[in-house]
């Protein structure tokens, strides 16, 4: 199912999630694509492409396809990203028929609930990456670090406004699931401000689970820890897989 903030509510996505909010991280991913691999470096898809946030500074050091399966999210970010092929699909059954250098999946691949989702989607990561390539998965969480919270944000721009809680909640009893409730207030011009919620439920699982599905995907596995200015030091860790010649 395509949440309201994909689908109906996409153009207010960059009221809520500001593509300048994303620099140090993109660059944090295009250093360990960079270096990760062999050479060349040229191409890189990024699957789960949203906004294309992280493609605004990425496009800079790489030529950039974005895929997503949200028609809405793809027209935001075809206006922040001109420049850059973009297409519809699914990360778990897209397959376009030719290989890249580099593979990204972004905070996206976190809606995969099931181990059998997510090791589809890590496999269409390995059908388009060129042997020798490099592939970059980067979960919201993992079990290890995973604690419920509360964030809340927003902007203005010259005539709407936004203003969110996202409110993260204990692990689900299934063991493998969190849920997120969304609340946005939205103000468009003169007209009165409107509410809207929804539940995202996103996948969790423990490192381990994570490491096997890469390698018998067929990558070889790595942790990486992300460390960033506004989280605490070693709390979220990303995953490489490397491909082999």
């Amino acid at each position: 199912m395509t949440m309201k903030l994909y689908s109906e509510l996409a153009a207010w996505y960059p009221l809520l999630d500001a593509p300048c909010e994303h620099a140090e991280e993109a660059a944090f991913y295009g250093d360990r694509l960079a270096e990760s691999g062999d050479d060349p470096a040229r191409t890189l898809l990024e699957l789960g492409s949203g906004a294309g946030n992280n493609a605004m500074y990425l496009k800079d050091r790489f030529d950039v396809t974005l895929v997503d399966r949200a028609p809405a999210m793809l027209a935001v970010s075809s206006e922040l990203n001109p420049g850059c092929e973009h297409i519809a699909g699914d990360m778990r059954d897209v397959r376009l028929g030719r290989s890249f250098d580099r593979v990204l999946i972004h905070d996206a691949i976190s809606y995969m609930t099931t181990e059998a989702d997510l090791r589809a989607a890590i496999a269409t990561a390995y059908a388009h990456c060129r042997p020798g390539g490099a592939a970059l998965f980067a979960p919201d969480h993992i079990l290890e670090h995973f604690q419920p919270g509360a964030a809340h944000g927003g902007r203005d721009d010259d005539r709407r406004g936004l203003r969110y809680l996202e409110w993260t909640h204990e692990l689900d009893p299934a063991g493998t699931t969190y849920s997120v409730d969304f609340a946005y207030l939205l103000r468009d011009g003169d007209l009165p401000v409107r509410l809207e919620h929804e539940r995202h439920r996103m996948g969790l699982f423990p490192r381990a689970a994570w490491l096997r599905i890469i390698e018998e995907v067929g990558f070889r596995p790595t942790v990486v820890v992300f460390n960033h200015s506004e989280l605490p030091p070693g709390t979220y860790e990303l995953f490489l897989g490397t491909r082999p010649r």
